[in-house]
């Protein structure tokens, strides 16, 4: 309690100071003027306090008073914001209430009363206001919330400083629980003034009890509730316990060999736990171990398998941690018992009869020593001496010898000697040796065929040896002709002895011997041996010659030699015949002398002379052994070898056929003895290499492989072969076939119309075969591809398709296919050109052009005609020639095909010297044709013609017509009709303005209606009067079917214009003809009006002419075939002299000109080759509506002619 008691001394002398200055400040009685008065009081931070003040004169001004400072009289205390006055002024309550109060509000204070009417000036006696501030923190050294290492016995130094407090706190330690006594503290001032820190530091020993434990720091103070605690962990390091060997069993250190021994090594305590490891003898076995933290335990196991010589090995377990300050550690000496490893009888147990018999037996090394005793049988020897010696592992090895005599009857009897000992009862220790005692047989013979018998070679033959007693048992050993008989060990040899083992039945001994008999078994002496004892016999073995063998004067043979051939019979019984042959055919033989044969056998010989050609090499020349007795016939045979140079064979090949970029293999077929050295291969006077090439290689049979052949790869090959004998040679063809291609094709090919002329396919193929020229004509109708009237000649590579009498129908595109049966058939087009005639077209007997002649107007003449070659156009004004130097005339002239046009452009027309009859004259060389046109005045347009009903139905009426000359400015139509019998007139306008259709509606059932039509323009209209402009109709009833009128045809012929297609108008084909067309002139962007006339003077507007020229062939593909505009001619585009001779390659189906450059579908020109020739076309005949004639510009209204 000492040094709490010098900690709270200063804090309590503080305490009293402020005590007594209180106590001096308050007088001993209320003064006057209040009934209630503030009081010291003493509150922790952060409290609300209130100082009282009762005033008993109301109405006078009061306010508090802070260390002197006035807070004024207003209840909210300006600049203290946590400070205001409470209570009712009116009862004279004016108490000071401070909200959270903290360390700025520790101070003096007092209510002070201003003097008033009712009253005179009061103080309040000064009060003393104390906060309390408690710690908030404690800092610990080491940190709090850590875990410390310490070691268990050395002094470590422990400080706690508390936080700014008031008063100053009181510091505890505590170390595990329980307090520290001896503990020094020192009060410092705050970080403000009136706050206090302590500082306490103490001096700990940890034990190793403290681990895990809790050091704690706790400061108490008067504004604590309770005291505020910082702490950490002491991990305190010690060393463990020493270590136990726990030994199973109550002998310690005493086992067994063989024994399987577990010790456990357990040390307790320790942190960190102990560190096992097991030693033998000092040396380390095991280093493994586990621990148990829950127990604080570290344990290690040793698991061994114990031997003999682990006897007296010192087995030990050592302990230790980081902080240990030696190694502890438990040791065992082992106590071995272990048996002897094995009991050992020196000396043989076999023995002759009456003989003795001396063994030794030994045990190996044991602890303790072992016994030995002999067993004969049932019977126990006593032995001749026993020794004992020192052994291995401590151990001792007993001996013991033994010496008896061997009799027949104990023969087969076990003879063991046995090791015991009190320390092994329940293992027995022995060795046994069977008793062998030896005595002879006593009688021996063989059992077979009697001798003299004749044996067939081949034949099966057993012989039998029998012995009766012995011991051993009699080994039975056969001989022949004194050498041991013995199986064949080869596999790929015929088994021909089988030599079986000694069978025993009872007292008898027997061993078989079965042989297939051969010709060295004849007369052959076979013994059987047993010991001393043998017993033989013999064999009679025909058989026929072992070897038949011919012997030749001669190895190398050439053409014409001489062969002297000698066949000899080595031996056989009986003897034998020999006689020759070759290939079949029999030859005359010489017998010779004979020789001496073995296996007591007959030998016989015999000559026979032969000269040899080439053709011998590799024949047979046979030798036959034949017996008459045994019925068998023994061959040999000698292959003739002769040398000759190469010579080829019959069957060789002359003429090898491949086709182009493929292979070949030209063959050889040659006989040579050697075989030929070299193949050499020359072409055209080159030799082929022998190692091979790009595209060729030599085989070893000499054959030539030759792929990706060419055409230029066609001729003849020469062989040469070589052998050491001579050479040869050979002529091989190559004949290399290729798919045809055209070389020769004339397009275009030309001809006048009624002429003759040969389209002309020239080819380069192999083969050149019969029929192999076809011919195609490219068209979409069946009847334009018929070429029945065209001739077909084909003679070699020329084929040729002759045309007679041409036709203008005959013009077209010709294709020529060449098919020699080597894909793929070459193709070739080819053009045919007939020539004809320019042939203008004539649409009306006259055409008129409108034009205002008022000298600032442009007028464009057309003139159109087909012809081949190309065509060249004049023109005349009158009948005489026009003069197109003259800058008021331009031509622009087109070349499309055989169509050609001509367009007259005449600018500033003037009505005195323009309004005339102009001639277009269309010539080429082979003769010319003309039409004539009028350029005329603006006029009101001419009435329509051909009006016809084309559909009919109860309430309305289809009509079409074909519009009149338009006088040269737009027109327009209006239909006027009525109904028969009732008086007016219906009218509806066309639209759009210039159609040639139109369906009339709001029509009654089964009823008769005129119908007229009207063409008007700004200058007028065409009147009723003409003819062709009404038409009678009368609408079905609403039962009848509608349809087409049958009964009401148009009302004028229709001659020289074309009725409606499919395809569009005339005008409309003629427009796409023309927007095809390409200018071979300047282009003029001023315009003209055309009209047409029809049988009698009649005009059709051509203000919106576009002509267009037929789809050239690029337009148009084969498949679909050439049409042309007449019926009697078909002309492809660019069919004449100025197209490019360019040939096609073959199958091409592209382009066949380059004149125009068009898409396959494109029926347009390109924009920058041809622009809209409506643009060249005069302004003044542009869309407009109707105008009045006083409307028009003068320059407009025209001149009169």
């Amino acid at each position: 309690m000492a040094p709490e008691m010098l900690l709270r001394a200063p804090l309590l002398l503080l305490e009293l100071l402020t005590a007594g200055l209180a106590q001096l400040a308050i007088p001993a009685s209320v003064p006057r003027g209040f009934w209630a008065l503030p009081e010291n009081l003493t509150v922790v931070e952060g409290a609300s306090v209130e100082l009282q003040c009762g005033v008993s004169t109301p109405g006078s001004a009061v306010q508090w008073a802070k260390d002197g400072l006035l807070l004024g009289p207003d209840p909210r205390i300006p600049g203290f914001p946590r400070y205001r006055l409470k209570g009712d002024p009116a009862k004279g309550e004016f108490h000071l209430h401070i909200e959270a109060c903290d360390l700025s509000d520790d101070a003096q204070y007092e209510c002070q009363v201003g003097r008033s009417e009712t009253g005179p000036e009061l103080l309040s006696p000064r009060v003393i206001l104390s906060i309390l501030v408690p710690p908030k923190v404690l800092q610990l050294t080491p940190e709090a919330g850590t875990l410390v290492t310490w070691v268990a016995g050395q002094e470590y130094v422990v400080s706690c400083v508390s936080g700014d407090a008031k008063p100053a706190p009181d510091i505890t330690i505590l170390l595990s629980g329980q307090t520290i006594f001896d503990i020094s503290a020192n009060v410092n001032e705050g970080s403000q003034q009136k706050l206090f820190t302590v500082e306490a530091t103490a001096r700990v020993t940890p034990q190793s009890s403290d681990n895990g434990q809790l050091l704690v720091c706790e400061a108490s103070s008067p504004a604590l509730d309770a005291p505020i605690k910082a702490s950490f962990t002491m991990n305190v390091l010690f060393p463990p316990g020493p270590p136990v060997i726990e030994w199973p069993g109550q002998d310690e250190g005493h086992v067994r060999a063989g024994q399987s021994l577990e010790l456990p090594c357990v040390a307790r305590g320790g942190n960190p736990l102990a560190t096992l490891q097991w030693l033998k003898n000092g040396q380390p076995v095991s280093t493994a171990w586990g621990t148990e933290h829950t127990q604080a335990v570290a344990r290690s196991v040793l698991v061994m398998t114990v031997r003999p010589e682990h006897h007296g090995v010192r087995l030990s377990c050592e302990a230790h941690n980081s902080v240990s300050a030696g190694t502890q550690e438990r040791g065992i000496t082992l106590q071995v018992t272990f048996p002897p490893s094995a009991i050992i009888i020196l000396g043989s147990a076999s023995q002759v009869e009456n003989k003795n018999v001396t063994l030794s037996c030994v045990s190996k090394s044991s602890r303790p020593r072992v016994l030995l005793r002999w067993w004969l049988g049932w019977r126990q020897l006593l032995p001749t001496e026993e020794t004992v010696m020192d052994g291995l592992h401590g151990g001792h090895i007993s001996m013991s010898n033994l010496t008896f005599l061997a009799r027949r009857e104990d023969n087969g009897l076990t003879l063991t000697c046995e090791a015991f000992s009190e320390a092994f009862t329940k293992d027995t220790f022995k060795k046994s040796l069977t008793l062998n005692v030896k005595y002879p047989a006593q009688k021996l013979w063989i059992e077979g065929p009697p001798e003299g018998q004749k044996l067939r070679a081949g034949s099966r033959v057993r012989l039998v040896c029998l012995a009766i007693g012995g011991n051993p048992e009699p080994s039975l050993t056969w001989y022949k002709d004194s050498r041991p008989v013995t199986e064949s060990r080869l596999p790929q040899e015929p088994r021909r002895v089988q030599l079986s083992s000694v069978e025993k039945s009872g007292s008898t001994f027997s061993r078989e011997l079965v042989l297939v008999t051969g010709p060295s078994d004849n007369q052959a002496k076979f013994t059987c041996k047993a010991g001393q004892l043998s017993a033989s016999t013999k064999l009679a073995v025909q058989f026929p010659p072992t070897n038949v063998t011919i012997l030749a004067n001669a190895s190398a043979l050439r053409p014409g030699d001489a062969l002297n051939l000698t066949c000899i019979s080595v031996s056989s019984n009986p003897p034998v015949n020999l006689s020759w042959d070759k290939e079949g055919e029999r030859l005359e033989g010489v017998a010779a002398s004979p020789r001496s044969a073995p296996f007591r056998g007959s030998a016989a010989a015999r000559s026979v002379l032969l000269l040899v050609s080439s053709r011998d090499h590799g024949h047979r020349v046979t030798c036959s052994a034949h017996s008459a007795e045994l019925r068998e016939t023994v061959s040999s045979f000698y292959r003739l070898n002769v040398l000759y140079r190469p010579e080829f064979l019959g069957e060789q090949v002359l003429v090898v056929t491949a086709v182009e970029q493929g292979e070949a293999l030209l063959p050889v077929s040659v006989s040579a003895n050697p075989a030929p050295e070299t193949f050499n291969w020359t072409f055209r006077g080159y030799r082929l290499s022998p190692v091979g090439g790009p595209r060729h290689r030599i085989l070893s049979s000499g054959a030539l492989q030759l792929w990706n052949v060419t055409r230029a790869d066609d001729g003849l090959y020469q062989l040469h072969c070589q052998n050491s004998e001579g050479t040869a040679e050979a002529l091989v063809r190559l004949d290399v076939h290729y798919a045809p291609t055209i070389r020769v094709l004339q397009d275009p090919t030309e001809v006048n119309v009624g002429g003759s002329v040969d389209i002309v396919c020239t080819v380069d193929a192999n083969p050149i075969i019969p029929g192999m020229f076809s011919w195609e004509r490219l068209g979409e109708d069946e009847e334009d591809q018929s070429l029945d009237d065209m001739e077909k000649i084909s003679k070699g590579p020329t084929g040729r398709l002759r045309i007679h009498h041409a036709k203008l129908a005959q013009a077209g595109a010709y294709q020529c296919i060449v098919d020699n049966g080597v894909v793929p058939p070459a193709r070739g087009l080819v053009r045919l050109v007939v020539r004809f005639a320019p042939q203008v077209e004539h649409p009306t007997p006259l055409t008129k052009v409108a034009a205002a002649g008022d000298s600032t107007s442009s007028a464009t003449l057309h003139c159109r005609a087909r012809g081949v070659p190309n065509i060249v156009f004049t023109w005349t004004k009158n009948g005489d020639p026009l003069d197109l130097q003259d800058p008021r005339y331009t031509e622009h002239t087109y070349h499309q095909g055989g169509v050609h046009s001509s367009l007259l452009t005449i600018a500033n027309v003037s009505a005195a010297q323009d309004y005339a009859l102009f001639t277009c004259t269309a010539t080429n060389p082979l003769g010319s044709d003309h039409t004539n046109i009028q350029l005329v005045s603006i006029s009101r347009p001419d009435p329509p013609s051909g009006l016809k009903a084309v559909s009919l139905t109860p309430h309305s009426v289809g009509l079409e017509w074909k519009p009149g000359f338009d006088g040269g400015l737009p027109q327009r139509f209006r239909i006027r009709y009525e109904v028969l019998e009732t008086p007016g007139f219906h009218y509806v306008d066309v639209l759009p303005p210039h159609a040639t259709a139109f369906t009339l509606t709001g029509l009654q059932p089964s009823t008769r209606y005129r119908v007229w039509l009207l063409a008007s323009n700004a200058l007028g209209d065409s009147g009723l009067a003409d003819k062709g402009t009404q038409l009678p109709i009368t609408t079905p009833g609403l039962d009848q079917p509608s349809g087409e009128p049958e009964d009401q045809l148009p009302t004028e012929p229709t001659a020289g214009i074309s009725e409606k297609t499919e395809a569009g108008s005339e005008e409309d084909r003629v427009k796409n003809e023309y927007e095809e067309s390409q200018w071979t002139g300047d282009r003029d962007t001023q315009s003209s009006t055309v009209s047409t006339m029809e049988a009698e003077p009649y005009y059709r507007s051509l203000r919106d002419f576009s002509p267009q020229l037929p789809p050239t062939q690029e337009e148009v593909s084969y498949s679909q075939g050439f049409t042309g505009e007449d019926e009697d001619m078909a002309f492809p585009g660019h069919l004449y002299d100025e197209v490019e001779r360019t040939y096609p390659p073959s199958g091409a189906c592209g382009p066949l000109y380059d004149e125009v450059h068009m898409g396959p579908w494109d029926l347009r020109w390109p924009a920058d080759t041809y622009q809209d020739p409506r643009g060249i076309y005069d302004q003044v005949a542009g869309d407009s509506d109707t105008l009045e004639l006083d409307s028009l510009p003068f320059e407009l209204r025209g001149h009169l002619v």
